[in-house]
């Protein structure tokens, strides 16, 4: 795969990139070029008709043949509700076996699919399902009861229950099957609300060609194969999941299970044992929880082992063995842990590396379907998220990653003028992340540019860099860096059970082990960094930080 290479203003665009891609080609010879999202359903349907398709943990599932049964009975329920090809249908669930069924029934009728994450305020989604003039609701009797006192301002908007579709013995003939709509590539398949972390929900525009095209540019990187599993746990609703956690395991006949409740540990650790997993998804806030409750607190409540960590030798014979120890946790299986949506923590993913997990972390936007760059686990470069993935071109342009591919999205619903604002002049998709790339085309993000922070000095900040270091320091649950005046603040959120476990119950004692701490982690955290970058002021974020769906704090709350 060659990216371009030429200069543009103060920037120059990419390498060639074909050694540290080498594995896509040699897949993609292999692999379809997906065009919508039919042929997607076909090619799970057909290619794997009595394999395991979607299922409950612990629960029957169904095979692909039923699968395929259950879209067209779908179908044939939209048909009876009144649906013509081009409404929009909703999905406001947790995720289920039914949730993409009636994703595959909604985008083959076709209609236009809006899914709509979970975590959105009741008043969020009605705004949603009104912008988009949604015309039918799918809805889990868990999320009915959430929007019970809002579900009369949702005139004209008829609402179907979800959960009964999910009964593997239901009749797959309820409703007559219908078969699927004509559709073209290029035309509109789903559109995805934001949260993102600038106060305003957006409305992704994304064709079959989008999603598709991604799904085949995705297939060579975990190496998925008919009969494996795959355990979801995050949102199907967020483009993430749904393109390389559902579409792309659905097309290569991988079993797909879903969590039958809130995942918990004491529901996520039986599941691990009950699927054993070959393959998950996650953000890093998951492993890195994890990491620490599971292998840096061991190693750091024994003096043998804390002194051991301490030289570079011996932490890497500990971390392998916890690293062994932390695989079968996952049921012994895992080959590939995909990590995406927000920074992986330094120390953390310095433990997957030495630890010899298999972890790779991938980068992408909702607006790009979402996939940009990516690698297998035994490629992945540390504080890396790979290469470009193949279809897709990237370029740098002033230190802003841009894109342009037929993963692009076609717009936001209903606002072209912020449309505008988001594709160059020349055609590319602006990311608004800053970043760096290597001689062989590995993508490193900074940050997003509009977190950037100019010193006094003329240097670039990159808060999220600071937030990193900090965020490796025991006792840390998370930090925000911002700038006020000429000075750069860290609002730091402590976990607070672990720091005040000896300090008593006397509030005065407890605030004087929070200011303690603060003050030498200030310390420390200044000795990791640059001169115009340390930190003035570290203040005490008493309150767990607002975030978006992907787990990314929602600055905007805090700047003020």
């Amino acid at each position: 795969m060659r990216i371009n290479y030429q200069h543009l203003g103060r920037s120059q665009v990419l390498c060639d990139t074909s050694l540290a891609s080498a594995h896509f080609e040699e897949y993609n010879y292999h692999m379809a070029e997906f065009t919508t999202i039919h042929e997607i359903l076909n090619s799970g349907v057909e290619s794997s008709p009595d394999f395991t398709a979607l299922s409950y943990v612990g629960h029957p599932g169904i095979t692909f043949t039923e699968a395929g049964r259950k879209v067209a009975s779908i179908r044939g329920l939209l048909h009876a509700s009144g649906v013509v090809p081009g409404d929009r249908v909703a999905i406001f669930s947790e995720n289920m076996p039914s949730w993409g069924l009636v994703y595959f029934a909604v985008t083959t009728f076709p209609a236009v699919v809006v899914p709509v994450l979970p975590d959105f305020p009741a008043d969020d989604v009605v705004n949603i399902l009104q912008h988009a003039e949604t015309k039918v609701l799918f809805l889990s009797a868990r999320m009915r009861q959430r929007m019970a006192e809002r579900l009369e301002s949702l005139s004209g908007v008829l609402v179907l229950e979800l959960d009964a579709l999910n009964d593997p013995a239901a009749d797959a003939g309820l409703y007559a099957e219908v078969a699927a709509g004509s559709v073209s590539p290029d035309d509109l398949a789903a559109i995805i609300y934001t949260s993102g972390t600038t106060g305003f929900s957006k409305g992704v525009m994304l064709s079959h060609r989008n999603i598709a095209s991604n799904v085949s540019s995705a297939a060579g990187i975990p190496n998925m194969k008919q009969g494996e599993r795959m355990l979801s746990i995050l949102p199907l609703s967020h483009t993430y999941e749904c393109t390389l956690g559902f579409l792309l395991p659905f097309s290569l006949g991988v079993a797909i299970y879903y969590l039958d409740r809130p995942g918990s540990a004491s529901v996520l650790i039986p599941a691990f044992g009950e699927v054993r997993p070959h393959l998950m998804l996650s953000v890093p806030l998951f492993i890195e929880k994890i990491v620490r409750s599971r292998v840096f607190s061991v190693l750091e409540s024994k003096a043998i082992t804390r002194s051991l960590t301490k030289f570079a030798p011996t932490r890497n014979v500990l971390y392998r063995i916890a690293g062994k120890k932390l695989k079968k946790t996952f049921g012994g299986r895992l080959h590939f842990f995909g990590v995406g949506g927000a920074p992986l923590a330094a120390d953390v993913e310095r433990f997957l590396r030495v630890g010899r997990f298999p972890y790779a972390i991938g980068y992408g936007l909702t607006e790009t379907a979402p996939l940009l760059a990516g690698c297998a686990p035994e490629e992945t470069k540390f504080r890396s998220t790979g290469p470009a993935v193949p279809n897709v071109e990237l370029r740098l342009l002033d230190g802003e990653l841009q894109a342009r591919g037929p993963n692009i999205m076609q717009g936001y619903y209903r606002n072209p003028e912020l449309t505008q604002e988001v594709f160059s002049e020349d055609g590319w998709f602006r990311t608004g992340d800053l970043g760096e790339i290597d001689a062989n085309g590995f993508v490193y993000i900074k940050g997003r540019s509009k977190n950037m922070i100019l010193s006094a000095s003329g240097e670039n900040i990159y808060p999220e860099a600071i937030e990193s270091v900090i965020n490796q320091f025991s006792y840390v649950v998370d930090s925000l860096v911002i700038q006020k005046g000429a000075n750069l603040i860290a609002k730091v959120h402590v976990n607070y059970e672990e720091l005040l476990a000896g300090a008593g119950h006397a509030s005065d004692a407890a605030a004087e082990a929070i200011r303690s701490f603060l003050d030498e982690l200030r310390t420390e955290v200044n000795r990791q960094l640059s001169a115009f970058s340390r930190i003035t002021v570290m203040e005490e974020q008493s309150e767990p930080f607002e975030k978006t769906p992907t787990f990314k704090i929602k600055r905007y709350l805090y700047l003020n």
